[in-house]
């Protein structure tokens, strides 16, 4: 069977993102809409639209124009959402980039991007300016202080306006370019058209309804899908102001919704687990948080109803894909809320549960393979048609690559994962890209990386591997680490004779997670 949304359809307009989100701003000017959390620097809805306008302006003077693709890398800032805009107001893409990546992966993302140009900070500068020179990028802006190796971004903030008139077809064109991994192998470019962002904003406002005077906590990366849609473009249409944190510290976390009385909280499980157990909680004045909203990995029913407890305020999750803009499910405000579920389908949007043995469709409280059809669903993987239809079907069917149910009330549980993916505190980590790297070592003749368990982070890569030379397990982990982001490192590494893998030559990671959870079970009796 097919299972819909509750609710009826809502209208999605065919407009530009960013135009959605002007029409709304200038219903409010003097609303303060952003607020850096750390300096207290804020813009109101008519600044950040004036500011908007100027940089899209002096971006269109400097070479930038319909096709170009813009890659962020920064932490989150309030200027973040406007160079964003600046970009999707020209036509422009928007790949946007985890500032924890090394050089080697920032090289890899804006290659295979197109990236032309690039915005960053001071502190990340020297990585951008490497960048530059190995793919000739045509130009650097820093947010800050560029000590003439960059230009300003207040240079495109001094511009006067307006900014040319670009034709945008929201159905094909890609305002944001994030990168995921799918259900498997190494990263790929989702190209998210205006009319996905805007349609998935539609869907949620309702589920998620806003009131001007509520502050949301942006801790959650806007280079992430997530932090992108939810934090930043949602809350912003809504017309609640968006507090924006650079990085995740607890202390200054707290401290940042006592000083703001932030109504919302947007987090990971390991943050809920936080508020839930960690005794710095108890020092600090939490009572404005009225709701705290889960996403990116599954949560846990105990910690959700330990964190509710602890803070007087409901806990809830929502599920989504970047491919899916991401939301797909939610608990509305309006509903009741069961711990553990990721609630309903949000309006205009389907879902299958399929079978993994059959491939046949089942209905109510029989698990399968959770498959979604939608507005919000991506246009496909950037030049990589293959992932795309392993990904998508004729029909528009998204495999999730999630195991999970429904049930007799359309509440929907996520139990378990097909796909490769590992979750580390909601990023998202490939095993094959962890193995590609591995068996470049010259001591290595294979291997296989799969997730283990983590109470703190949900799960970290652990891998198998067979040696052909002398290496020790801490010498490989010293040598991903040279490589790759921290959260990507591997936290064990196991040497085996050999690792399973079905007749094509495909490793069979399902047999190594049986395993390991074999080994969990007999340590725990």
């Amino acid at each position: 069977m097919i299972f819909r949304s509750p609710d009826p359809d809502v209208a999605i307009p065919e407009i530009p993102l960013t135009q959605f989100l002007l029409e709304r701003l200038a219903s409010q000017p003097e609303h303060r809409a952003l607020i850096d959390g750390p300096t207290g620097r804020a813009y109101t809805s008519g600044q950040l639209a004036d500011a908007i306008e100027r940089a899209a302006a002096g971006l269109a003077g400097r070479d930038f124009g319909k096709g170009d693709v813009m890659a962020i890398l920064s932490p989150n800032l309030p200027e973040y959402a406007i160079a964003f805009h600046a970009v999707s107001r020209l036509g422009g893409s928007n790949t946007t980039v985890n500032p924890l990546y090394t050089l080697e992966e920032l090289i890899a993302q804006l290659a295979d991007a197109g990236a032309t140009h690039l915005v960053t900070v001071p502190p990340f500068l020297d990585k951008a300016l490497a960048a530059r020179e190995r793919l000739g990028l045509r130009e650097i802006f820093v947010f800050g202080q560029a000590d003439g190796a960059a230009t300003p971004f207040s240079d495109l903030l001094a511009t006067p306006g307006p900014a040319p008139s670009v034709p945008i077809d929201p159905r094909q064109d890609v305002v944001a370019l994030p990168y995921s991994s799918g259900t498997t192998g190494l990263p790929k470019g989702v190209m998210l058209t205006h009319y996905n962002l805007v349609a998935n904003i539609s869907q949620t406002i309702d589920a998620i309804r806003l009131e001007a005077d509520e502050r949301v906590l942006a801790v959650l990366p806007f280079f992430h899908i997530y932090g992108m849609t939810v934090l930043m473009n949602m809350t912003l249409y809504q017309g609640a102001t968006v507090v924006t944190m650079p990085r995740f510290d607890l202390e200054q976390f707290l401290q940042t919704i006592q000083q703001f009385g932030v109504t919302r909280v947007y987090a990971v499980p390991p943050i809920v687990l936080a508020l839930a157990k960690h005794p710095l909680v108890d020092q600090y004045d939490l009572s404005s948080v009225k709701t705290v909203f889960s996403g990116a990995a599954p949560l846990g029913p105990d910690v959700a109803e330990a964190c509710a407890r602890r803070l007087g305020c409901i806990v809830k999750q929502g599920y989504g894909l970047t491919e899916t803009s991401p939301v797909t499910h939610c608990v509305p405000d309006r509903r009741p809320n069961k711990p553990g579920s990721v609630g309903q389908l949000v309006p205009r949007t389907e879902c299958r549960i399929v079978d993994l043995t059959t491939g046949q469709e089942v209905g109510p409280n029989q698990p399968g393979e959770i498959r979604v059809r939608g507005p919000q669903v991506m246009k496909g993987y950037l030049n990589n048609l293959q992932a795309t239809a392993e990904m998508l079907d004729a029909e528009g069917w998204l495999r999730t690559g999630d195991i999970g149910y429904a049930d007799d009330e359309g509440y929907f549980y996520v139990v378990d994962r097909v796909k490769e993916l590992i979750k580390y505190k909601g990023f998202q980590v490939a095993p094959a890209e962890l193995e590609a790297l591995l068996l470049t070592h010259p001591a290595v003749a294979d291997a296989a990386v799969i997730p283990i368990p983590d109470e703190e982070a949900g799960e970290v890569p652990k891998a198998y591997v067979v040696l052909k030379g002398e290496a020790t397990p801490s010498a490989l982990m010293a040598f991903v680490a040279e490589h790759l982001a921290h959260y990507k490192h591997l936290r064990a590494v196991e040497l085996v004779d050999q690792i399973p893998k079905s007749a094509s030559g495909k490793i069979l990671r399902r047999v190594l997670v049986e395993r390991e959870r074999e080994r969990a079970a007999g340590v725990a009796t």
